[in-house]
């Protein structure tokens, strides 16, 4: 079976759940999650800069990341496992402002999501899980931040249940010492 690729623009603007190419047949199958004359053809520009990946245990959140400058728009694939993926508006002269959306990545279904600019990301793992980043802008170590998992103003609404409780959550330092959304208005009002 072959899948072509599709695109579905969210309402947070430049946000896109994608289906990639992908052929299944007797052996497995082939997935290809990038190409530049097929994003370009659908009206997407997206060039790469770098490109990692994360292994992650059952029950790990990884914040809402996000650079304070040079900001990295990026491709998130979960290439195997499951993870809740959360993206959330921060331009501060969107409609959207402020707003999250949640996808499930999963491996099996090769579903992607393009995160633009301006945007905090994270996702909390469903399953033992390896995601691909493919990042239209490099790392900067030094312009890494975030906003805090459970932040009350943004209200993301996790389904910890799926791991079963609060008690089930790994949350690594670094995530849990970011700051509050208030406190990220405070210091840069917005990107």
């Amino acid at each position: 079976m072959i899948q072509k690729f599709e695109f579905r623009e969210s309402e947070i603007a430049g946000l896109y759940e994608i289906a990639p190419f992908n052929a299944d047949d007797i052996r497995g199958c082939f997935t290809k999650d990038y190409s530049k004359e097929v994003f370009e053809a659908n009206g997407i520009k997206y060039d790469l800069a770098e490109v990692f990946y994360t292994t992650s245990y059952k029950g790990v959140i990884r914040a809402l990341h996000f650079q304070r400058v040079k900001q990295q728009p990026k491709l998130v694939r979960c290439i195997h496992g499951h993870v809740y993926d959360v993206v959330v508006d921060l331009r501060k002269g969107s409609p959207t402002f402020k707003k999250w959306l949640g996808f499930d990545l999963v491996g099996e279904k090769h579903n992607e999501i393009l995160v633009p600019a301006g945007c905090a990301h994270g996702y909390l793992v469903l399953e033992d899980s390896i995601v691909s980043y493919k990042c239209a802008e490099k790392f900067y170590g030094e312009y890494d931040d975030g906003i805090i998992w459970n932040d009350a103003d943004i209200g993301v609404s996790w389904p910890l249940e799926k791991i079963g409780g609060l008690d089930r959550l790994i949350v690594a330092d670094k995530d849990r010492n970011l700051q509050t959304f208030a406190e990220f208005i405070a210091a840069y009002g917005g990107f």
